[in-house]
């Protein structure tokens, strides 16, 4: 609902911020759809910068957002995949992360991978 509003940019900026991770985690989902449908004028490097120095430590749920954007920056833009596998890479969120059988790991490096070979399979 919030992503189709036409306060939806301002309320990811603000909602990033927020001190409240529940809070910020809606900014961070709104910043992945951004990456995915609408990346003019954002900055993935600065994206990048952010998740490297915090998704580590994040509470769970900020985290596996930060990861989703993560994971977005490298299967949408080419030029900054090596980068965000190797934040993955290093970061290791979600690495253990159970999958079941025929479905895509949400770790960052695996996810990437895999919807970029799908992308290219078509």
């Amino acid at each position: 609902v919030v992503k189709k509003n036409p306060h939806s940019e301002e309320r990811r900026l603000a909602w990033s911020a927020d001190p409240d991770p529940v809070v910020a985690s809606a900014g961070w989902a709104l910043t992945t759809e951004r990456v995915a449908k609408q990346p003019e004028g954002l900055d993935p490097a600065g994206l990048l910068d952010v998740i490297e120095a915090e998704m580590r430590d994040a509470p769970d749920r900020l985290q596996w957002a930060m990861n989703h954007c993560l994971a977005q920056i490298g299967i949408e833009h080419a030029e900054h995949r090596a980068r965000a596998i190797d934040i993955g890479e290093r970061l290791e969120v979600l690495k253990d992360y159970p999958t079941p059988p025929n479905c895509t790991s949400p770790f960052a490096p695996t996810w990437i991978t895999e919807m970029v070979r799908r992308q290219h399979d078509k």
